[in-house]
């Protein structure tokens, strides 16, 4: 009596599995091997206090004149008087940058500050749209205007306005550089 023959099944090799291997993303590395980072610690917890110091005088609407109680308007007035006139007038304009930096782009900063420190890549994408954002809403508008703007709103010392002033611009386009591409705390740069 035979049995009714069935097909032969064929084993899978044991070196091939039906189910795919998981891809393990690469291992982030400890911040003393990622010196940018560093760089942008030190760089964005200065950016903080100068939004308090500054854009958030320009933000309020303060009024920039020399003998005031407010100490951070002494200091606003003057740098405004003698480098940014256009910061001395205080456009609505740029009362919204200013507020806009004071406000929103300085809660960027202490965000971007503890995800270096923790290793926290999803912040790639908001440093990529936060970098934008300042270069193309914040540089573009101001310097142009301190430099091609009015004879009144010129700056009379173009190196002192951009010594004060290019590092929100370079600064921010290091950071979209390092952000350029997922998972950046994976790599040095």
């Amino acid at each position: 009596m035979s049995s009714a023959s069935s097909p032969p099944q064929s084993a899978a090799p044991a070196s091939e599995s039906p189910i795919p291997p998981a891809v393990t993303a690469p291992a982030n590395l400890p911040l003393p091997k990622r010196p940018i980072d560093i760089f942008f610690l030190v760089i964005f917890a200065v950016f903080i206090v100068t939004c308090i110091i500054s854009d958030s005088v320009e933000g309020l609407g303060l009024d920039q004149v020399k003998d005031s109680p407010n100490l951070l308007v002494q200091w606003n007035y003057w740098y405004a008087s003698n480098f940014d006139p256009l910061y001395r007038s205080h456009p609505v304009w740029l009362r919204f940058i200013s507020g806009t930096s004071a406000f929103v782009y300085v809660i960027f900063y202490v965000l971007l500050i503890i995800s270096i420190v923790r290793k926290w890549n999803w912040i790639q994408l908001p440093s990529v749209i936060y970098s934008t954002m300042i270069i193309a809403l914040t540089g573009i508008p101001i310097f142009g205007v301190e430099f091609f703007g009015s004879a009144a709103e010129r700056t009379p010392n173009p190196g002192m306005f951009l010594a004060f002033n290019l590092p929100y611009i370079v600064v921010p386009l290091l950071l979209l550089i390092r952000m350029r591409k997922p998972l950046p705390f994976t790599r040095r740069f």
